[in-house]
């Protein structure tokens, strides 16, 4: 334990279904994290936390996710990634002292690059969807926060993220809950049926990364500091392609998975990630150590654990929820 005092903030919003999301929060109010219902747009109920609390530190997770879901809402990304990260920025710099900042961006911000591995001074310029778009919003905003205000700041680029209550919009997710009901799952090809491959993360390699990041962060109650601002991708290196995280995934939920192939299509995803960590491994000291079968096994295990021993345990939202 390290001994921080961490207060959480959800407006738990239906995007997916929102049972999920208050059995996290109570997961972390078991464990003394207190998590309080908000949203970042709410500037007045904002200044309140902020007053009534003197944070040293601000660790912003809060977004849209999802790339296919921007077709049928794009207004959503605006409103969660845009207007509630200035929200936010806004609040913190009118603290005395200042908080630091660290914020989830992502790997989507390097769009139609070619160039593999991703460092983080290639193009990040051309996004393929609006989710990418927003992420690379956010970037540019902290960054404006930084040289105005001297907020100091660091952004870390997650890569195709996975894990015990993980997102059940996100494909190892999905796939778990539709090879466990014996419904098809959809992997997506590029042209001629090219293999769309990511970048698999464990979420335990992602909060060794974040705490790394807050630990080295500046903060502006020692004038004598300078401010920062820093960007790094934390991913995992390896790269596998979706159809063997597939063959991975049935093989430890012990169910064959019945796998229809289809056309990626206009959808804003990419065929391919992978990052280059060696700047957050020289910086932060960032090494994954979760590879992929360790990580689905990590994963399976909490999926049974949470769903009840054949996986189909699920609460009334859940009934019925589909992914886009």
């Amino acid at each position: 334990m390290r001994g921080d005092v961490v207060i959480g903030l959800d407006n738990f919003n239906d995007y997916y279904p929102v049972s999920l999301k208050r059995a996290r929060a109570q997961e972390l109010s078991d464990m003394g994290v207190p998590v309080v219902e908000l949203d970042l747009n709410d500037q007045p109920g904002l200044q309140e936390l902020f007053r009534l609390c003197s944070f040293t530190h601000v660790l912003h997770l809060a977004a849209q996710a999802g790339v296919r879901y921007a077709a049928r809402n794009p207004f959503a990304y605006i409103q969660s990634n845009v207007a509630a990260s200035v929200s936010l920025m806004e609040t913190m710099r009118l603290q005395k002292p200042m908080p630091s900042l660290v914020y989830a961006s992502s790997s989507s911000v390097y769009g139609l690059s070619k160039r593999f591995p991703f460092t983080e001074d290639d193009r990040v310029d051309q996004p393929a969807s609006l989710y990418a778009a927003t992420k690379r919003s956010l970037e540019l905003l902290a960054h404006s926060y930084y040289n105005i205000y001297k907020m100091s700041v660091t952004g870390l680029r997650f890569f195709t993220v996975y894990g015990p209550w993980g997102r059940p919009d996100m494909s190892v997710m999905a796939f778990s809950r539709n090879i466990v009901d014996g419904k098809a799952i959809r992997v997506f090809q590029g042209p001629n049926g090219t293999e769309l491959a990511r970048d698999f993360t464990y979420i335990g390699d992602i909060i060794s990364g974040v705490l790394a990041a807050l630990d080295m962060v500046p903060t502006s109650a020692d004038p004598k500091v300078q401010p920062t601002y820093r960007v790094y991708n934390l991913g995992n290196t390896q790269v596998h392609t979706v159809s063997e995280m597939v063959d991975t995934l049935q093989e430890l939920l012990g169910i064959k998975a019945n796998i229809k192939y289809q056309p990626l299509g206009a959808t804003g995803d990419v065929l391919r990630t992978n990052a280059n960590i060696t700047a957050a491994h020289s910086d932060l000291g960032y090494t994954p150590k979760t590879n992929l079968r360790q990580g689905l096994q990590e994963f399976v295990t909490w999926y049974f654990a949470y769903y009840g021993a054949d996986g189909k345990h699920r609460p009334a939202d859940e009934v019925g929820y589909i992914p886009d």
